[in-house]
């Protein structure tokens, strides 16, 4: 637990003084008794883990967030190729699907990388599934999701649970 606080701390010092800019001894001491309040809030409440630290993950998410650009960019150019073709090529639909994950993050990470994609939005997510509306429901299957979930999963280090236990 010290642990998560320790760089819990360090990265809510490290964002603050990015986004303030100021470096006078008053504001970087105020600063400094709003990271320990909220640190000892956190821990009072014992919810200082993996979730609520994400910054041990910081490079396996650069990497993720590298290859998800390049899948959003792919999508976009499928959406934009069927909204501007003459006959207009949209089909809309909605199918579920399966979230593997293990942990809140992984299934969170999941359904927005879901919906970051162009043509897709995660409606609602109910214990292991995710309800997608697709613009190009034509396009879309369950399995075109499998590649996303294990890279959202490995970029929070998830395990996917195996298919018969989901």
């Amino acid at each position: 637990m010290f642990r998560f606080s320790f760089l819990l701390a360090i990265g809510m010092s490290a964002y603050w003084m990015i986004l303030s800019g100021y470096f006078k001894p008053l504001l970087l001491s105020l600063g400094a008794l709003s990271v320990l309040i909220v640190v000892g809030l956190i821990n009072r409440m014992k919810i200082a883990d993996e979730e609520t630290v994400p910054y041990l993950h910081s490079i396996k998410m650069m990497s993720y967030f590298t290859w998800l650009f390049r899948e959003i960019a792919k999508a976009n150019m499928d959406v934009i190729k069927a909204v501007l073709a003459p006959s207009i090529d949209v089909t809309p639909g909605m199918l579920t699907i399966k979230a593997a994950h293990k942990t809140d993050i992984g299934k969170t990470v999941f359904a927005n990388s879901i919906t970051l994609t162009p043509g897709t939005v995660s409606v609602a997510a109910m214990g292991d599934d995710i309800i997608v509306h697709a613009l190009l429901s034509n396009h879309v299957s369950k399995s075109d999701f499998d590649i996303m979930a294990e890279q959202s999963a490995w970029s929070v280090s998830d395990r996917l649970q195996p298919e018969e236990e989901v």
